[in-house]
């Protein structure tokens, strides 16, 4: 085959991946379920792999390399470094794999997808997408509807389309509005084609609204203001702007006082909700203790999470999974170090938009300057990004892939656009660049290869596992499945310890045989995820139900001790505490911490209620002479014994 069709082939190979990256991930729910990743980052590797063979298919092969690639090439090597440092290397690993397939993504589309023609069908097919997900969005908004696709939701009423969580619906869009409006506005296009695009912003502004994500609402403003004053500013388009003003003012005062289900959660900040504003507050809180005794390195790549218990607040007794502040979550894992490697790219894409921008704008004609759809791009892609960065203040939007690879590739195109303004950073792709990148590309693809078939096999195992009865041996049996394609998942251990543990609490002849493999498992969790205070809690409660006749001179106090140093502040963790001393037939010590569990949750704490009123009975009977039997330690209604805080967002 002649090198430069097969180069043309491998060019319009990977512009067909990367649209499919970019369609599949929003409409898989945003690319947040494992098997939905996994998909996802085969699509990258295989557009990877094409931009290897077009350096050797290419008669001339260049390099486009502006500066920022340094701050990425920077903050991947920065994050490798901290994840053969980290605490849980499985929590670590999942987060390098995320940069490491984000990195490879801005390179391929910054190398490969910089002609015109690419960047539109790229805005062409965003915007279509956008503007049907609202669609479904505002279906879902105006019906009351509580599903995904086929999938309950838990934000019942409110505009998700096909993201789970509707703030990333609303992030998603943040992104898309302004480069709807602009290529409207500014850009070079069919009146036919215009109009359509101009029919989809106002969709996409009505699922924004729908969403009733207050940040969205918020950013979407701001954008859209943004863009007025620029075009303001700019003379050939000061018409344009002020009649997108004047509609978008009229449209909000004619709808805005309509939406009571909007204005009601405007009106309520702090009121019910997934996590109303006052715990957002309280998470990032804790999120700046922990930054702060980590200052420079962070506690580890994907580490908030292990490490929030020890710095849990009173008022949050939920895991919250992220600190729902991008900034302060990068702190957090990354430390002053991460952090400013990630702020530098930013700084330099921003550098980059400002060199371009007179370089972009079309040659004026004898009445006026003419339209670009380079200047529409460069506005409206910068513009979006600025609302996801202001959106990340209060949301995890960078955590949920697809809206991470919609950046990712606003980033790259806007980078590509170094080239209008100078030639310098072309770079030609000799012998020596063509192996290193070889060498490069090869590692990525065997590594992530390798990665990828293992975490395919755990899905592939846990999924089957989900679909066995609770606790039962053919559970187990998947469960040790996948953990034998996956040693290093501290979940999946901690899954197996609880189905021992929940057979040996129903008694019978082999209860401390079944005790013993839980605390086998249950080690093994401690290892693998050190910050976990759950794994202590349940060895030592079976040391306390097998009994000092089984366990020996090993004693359950050290556990428990260990687990409040891990958790102070959880409400469980206090309260498995409380039973422990009751199994030591301390009844007094039991009273004391059920009441601190309390005073922890005190609002529906049903457990602590009950076992309240067992340990008056219990200081009865013990006053009484009576005895206290094994069974009595387990019983079966007992909510802690099956219950955690490893829910996120709930």
């Amino acid at each position: 085959m002649d090198r430069e069709k097969l180069d043309g082939w491998c060019e319009k190979g990977i512009l067909g991946l990367v649209l499919a990256l970019l369609v599949f991930g929003p409409l898989a729910l945003g690319g947040v379920l494992p098997w939905q990743f996994l998909i996802l980052e085969g699509l990258t590797l295989g557009a990877v792999l094409l931009w290897g063979i077009r350096l050797w298919a290419s008669p001339r092969p260049q390099l486009l390399w502006p500066p920022i690639c340094w701050a990425v090439l920077a903050f991947v090597a920065y994050a490798s470094v901290r994840y053969f440092q980290s605490d849980t290397e499985y929590a670590a690993r999942r987060e390098l794999i995320r940069i490491i397939i984000y990195a490879f993504l801005f390179f391929v589309i910054l190398n490969n997808l910089h002609r015109q023609e690419s960047t539109q069908l790229v805005v062409l097919t965003l915007l279509f997408l956008g503007t049907a997900i609202s669609a479904y969005g505002l279906f879902q908004f105006v019906t009351k509807s509580h599903k995904v696709w086929n999938m309950v939701s838990t934000y019942e009423g409110r505009a998700g389309g096909t993201f789970y969580n509707p703030n990333n619906l609303a992030g998603f869009l943040e992104m898309l509005l302004p480069l709807g409006f602009c290529y409207v506005l500014v850009g070079r296009l069919s009146h036919v084609t215009k109009i359509v695009l101009g029919y989809g912003a106002m969709v996409m502004i009505g699922g924004v609204v729908g969403t009733v994500s207050r940040g969205g609402a918020m950013v979407t403003g701001v954008e859209l203001v943004l863009l007025c004053g620029v075009l303001l500013f700019q003379r050939n388009y000061r018409i344009q702007a002020l009649v997108l003003a004047v509609a978008l003012g009229g449209a909000a005062y004619v709808v805005a006082p309509k939406l009571n289900a909007a204005r009601a959660r405007f009106e309520d900040l702090n009121g019910a909700g997934h996590l109303a504003g006052d715990m957002r507050t309280r998470i990032w809180q804790s999120a700046l203790r922990m930054w702060e005794d980590h200052r420079w390195l962070g506690v580890g790549p994907a580490h908030f999470n292990q490490c929030f218990p020890e710095y849990r607040p009173l008022e949050v007794q939920r895991r919250p999974n992220l600190a729902h502040n991008e900034y302060l979550n990068t702190l957090a894992d990354y430390g002053v170090v991460g952090a400013t490697l990630v702020a530098a790219a930013w700084l330099l894409l921003f550098m980059g938009v400002a060199k371009t921008w007179r370089f972009v704008r079309a040659a004026p004609d004898d009445f006026a300057r003419k339209k670009s759809n380079k200047f529409a791009f460069l506005l409206g892609a910068s513009l979006g990004l600025v609302g996801i960065l202001g959106h990340s203040v209060v949301d995890f939007q960078m955590h949920v892939p697809a809206v991470a690879i919609l950046a990712v590739t606003l980033m790259a195109l806007l980078s590509s656009q170094w080239r209008f303004a100078t030639e310098r950073y072309w770079w030609r792709v000799g012998l020596g660049r063509k192996l290193g990148a070889t060498v490069v590309i090869l590692a990525g693809l065997t590594g992530l290869g390798w990665a990828g078939w293992r975490a395919t096999m755990e899905d592939h195992y846990l999924r089957q596992a989900s679909q066995q009865p609770a606790y039962s041996y053919e559970q187990i049996e998947k469960l040790k499945q996948a953990a034998q394609a996956e040693p290093k998942n501290y979940e999946t251990t901690y899954a197996l310890g609880e189905c021992y543990r929940t057979k040996s609490s129903i008694g019978g002849d082999g209860y401390v045989n079944l005790a013993k493999q839980a605390m086998q498992w249950y080690k093994l969790g401690m290892k693998l995820d050190p910050h976990d205070a759950y794994n202590w809690l349940r060895y030592g409660g079976c040391l306390d139900w097998i009994g000092p006749q089984e366990n020996g001179p090993e004693d359950s106090q050290s556990y428990f001790d260990r687990a409040n140093e891990l958790d102070p502040n959880g409400m469980w963790t206090t309260l498995w505490t409380a039973l422990h001393y009751g199994a030591k037939g301390n009844y007094a010590a039991e009273r004391t911490w059920l009441e601190r569990s309390r005073r922890l949750v005190w609002v529906q704490n049903v457990a602590a209620d009950n076992y309240l009123q067992i340990v008056e009975q219990r200081m009865t009977e013990a006053a009484q002479g009576l005895t206290l039997t094994r069974e009595g330690l387990f019983p079966d209604t007992a909510a802690p014994w099956k219950s955690d805080d490893r829910n996120p967002n709930e």
